[in-house]
């Protein structure tokens, strides 16, 4: 074990003290907070010593970080000085989107004098609109227009004037490009309603049948076999409420009744998560996800498997992504409800 040598503690000591004090601004704080961090300290920790709770740690981690980046990709004086005085929160929210974006985004902030709430939706509506496959008639890239076209479509959707009257105006305050002004203002004489579309039903099912639940066996081969090869064979073992196999070789199975989605899938893989991630209100228990990794083409009433920030996450695309497509999501599968499953194998008592 490596002790800490006295310079060391020092060091530490100063930076707890300074934090205690609130010496510097916040992005000095955030620095500082990593530092601790990285040193070992826990944010438990560091709360106790200095009054930073563990919320606020993060946000001004994160938030020094994309102030940084604004540095490194020479962000205005003028939006350098605002954000170097306030807005840490405002920071935070722009974490979702590339350097370059958070450069156009913290420049607009300053500019229309947004606040957090805003730049949480000004950074989903640069996000939004960088998946999506071409730029839409009249919109550009913009933050300003991205934030119309936000509003243009919403608006679109909305059969009562006055809250499509209020998003026409939004629009308008903040669309940057002509073009884009000229897209909205069509709207306050064209009074159609383009329905939005609804996130398909997630594919749920739950057995009910014994015969769909069925067991994974080993297969030792074709008859006439050796004694050897038999018993080389390993044991199985069943896992979970999906009766997983595992073995001491490589490799995990589910058993899976033959339906047809099942049999027409041509690159079926599985995986297990809490009924939470896709399911927010449900109760809580595990369920099995089936993934067709062969259908990557995009389709509007499916869910696909995408990688964000190095995890694989389910999506949903109303338009065409530009997200690189894992597979299409096939099947959601509950566990079979049982009461008592030791009442089930004792056949004596089915027979009472």
């Amino acid at each position: 074990m490596t002790v800490p040598s006295e310079s060391s503690l020092e060091q530490t000591q100063e930076l707890l003290r300074s934090l205690r004090r609130k010496e510097g601004n916040w992005v000095q704080w955030g620095q500082t907070c990593q530092k601790l961090q990285k040193s070992g300290f826990n944010p438990q920790t560091i709360f106790e010593e200095t009054g930073f709770e563990p919320i606020q740690q993060n946000q001004v981690i994160v938030a020094a970080q994309v102030y940084g980046g604004l540095e490194t990709n020479q962000a205005s004086d003028r939006v350098l000085t605002h954000f170097a005085q306030k807005g840490s929160d405002s920071l935070y929210e722009l974490r979702i989107l590339n350097q370059l974006e958070r450069v156009a985004a913290a420049e607009f902030l300053v500019e229309k004098t947004i606040d957090s709430e805003g730049a949480h939706e000004l950074a989903k509506a640069i996000k939004d609109f960088s998946r999506l496959s071409k730029f839409p008639e009249g919109f550009s890239d913009h933050p300003g227009d991205t934030i119309a076209y936000q509003c243009w479509k919403n608006a679109r959707q909305k059969s009562d004037l006055q809250e499509r009257s209020r998003l026409i105006a939004k629009g308008l305050n903040f669309a940057h490009s002509i073009p884009a002004r000229q897209q909205i203002e069509k709207l306050l004489t064209d009074f159609s309603v383009n329905k939005a579309l609804s996130a398909p039903r997630l594919p749920l099912y739950r057995p009910d049948e014994d015969t769909e639940s069925p067991r994974i066996i080993p297969v030792a081969g074709k008859m006439p076999i050796s004694k050897a090869d038999f018993m080389a064979v390993p044991m199985s073992n069943e896992l979970g409420k999906f009766r997983l196999v595992k073995f001491s070789g490589t490799g995990v199975w589910v058993a899976i009744p033959s339906w047809q989605v099942i049999l027409e899938a041509q690159d079926a893989i599985a995986l297990i998560t809490d009924s939470e991630y896709l399911i927010p209100e449900s109760s809580s228990e595990e369920i099995l996800i089936i993934v067709d990794r062969a259908q990557r083409d995009w389709q509007v009433d499916s869910y696909f498997l995408i990688e964000q920030d190095g995890e694989l996450i389910f999506q949903w695309f109303p338009e065409p992504p530009t997200e690189k497509l894992l597979g299409r999501m096939i099947l959601v599968l509950r566990p079979k409800k049982v009461l008592d499953e030791d009442f089930r194998k004792d056949l004596w008592q089915l027979e009472e």
